[in-house]
């Protein structure tokens, strides 16, 4: 399979959740937790799968980050099937759809949009909350493409996997993609940056970070075993780790 990172850049988000892109003159200066915004596209034998996606960062000629890396891989929006996300804060669902002068669009019209049914509850329930953009989350599942979970586990296809393990929200979804000899794990915010395996804390910013340690460690485990490449959606210098 392809993997293609969809890196919009590294940021540095503050307690209100806003985002400030990182550059050289500013890194030292920039308060605030410093993080990538980095999406994934897969495209194996049957699919061109996107994992998560994106703040919708815009270039200064208007056109978002993410858009133009599609376009430099010839990658046309109308090629994506499936948009698998991981959980809904607002740096994980942006660029989903494309506001008009209509109203609104799905970017991926041809894509099934796969929303963990529980995690939108907990969302809704949370409205006060810097973490979600709701402007965005309404139009977003208003989508007809949407493909709604409720099961803790199982198969989307032969070759994509879920499993509900929260940690960093309640019910956060990861993922493995599995093609011939070869195993793509998304672990979202459970393991977002490599640091988080070489270091076994529980953070505070999850919504239970000792679950999401446990989880890190068992995973490692089993990448190491299995040899899995692991994506990495905010480290700020790598995209995938391989074992």
């Amino acid at each position: 399979m392809k993997i293609i990172p969809l890196k919009e850049g590294n940021f540095s988000t503050n307690e209100t959740k806003d985002f400030t892109l990182l550059t050289e003159e500013n890194f030292k200066t920039v308060k605030g937790i410093k993080m990538s915004v980095q999406p994934f596209l897969i495209i194996t034998e049957h699919d061109v799968i996107m994992l998560d996606a994106g703040i919708g960062w815009k270039n200064s000629n208007g056109k978002t980050v993410i858009s133009e890396i599609l376009e430099k891989e010839n990658i046309h929006p109308n090629q994506v099937t499936k948009v698998l996300l991981s959980h809904l804060h607002k740096d994980h669902i942006e660029t989903v759809i494309i506001r008009t002068e209509n109203g609104f669009e799905a970017t991926y019209p041809n894509a099934a949009i796969y929303i963990q049914k529980r995690e939108l509850d907990f969302t809704m329930e949370n409205r006060g909350s810097h973490s979600f953009d709701f402007d965005t989350l309404e139009k977003l599942i208003e989508l007809e493409n949407i493909v709604w979970m409720d099961e803790d586990e199982g198969q989307i296809t032969d070759e994509i996997s879920f499993q509900v393990v929260g940690g960093h929200t309640p019910f956060m979804q990861v993922f493995w993609i599995r093609e011939k000899d070869e195993t793509v794990f998304y672990g979202a915010d459970d393991l977002p940056q490599e640091s988080y395996l070489k270091y076994h804390l529980a953070y505070k910013t999850d919504f239970d970070g000792r679950k999401a340690m446990e989880l890190r460690i068992k995973w490692q485990k089993e990448a190491i075993e299995n040899h899995w490449k692991i994506l990495l959606y905010h480290d700020l210098d790598k995209a995938v780790l391989e074992f």
